[in-house]
């Protein structure tokens, strides 16, 4: 593969990591009584043009 097509993957990538964990820790923050609870997550990712759908299921743990 290409440079120019690693360079955008990566950035992709970092930028569902980075605005994913934002978004779960402000969700763990605002719900009550989360602490010490294991949630599912389930991340969809889907390029419509080509017809990919990659789905990433697992569990968060919440701090104590």
């Amino acid at each position: 593969m290409s440079d120019d097509f690693n360079m955008s993957m990566r950035k992709f990538l970092k930028q569902v990591g980075v605005t994913s964990q934002q978004a779960i820790e402000e969700a763990l923050r605002t719900a009550p009584d989360s602490a010490g609870k294991s949630f599912t997550a389930r991340a969809v990712i889907t390029i419509e043009e080509l017809g990919m759908t990659h789905v990433v299921e697992g569990e968060i743990k919440d701090r104590e």
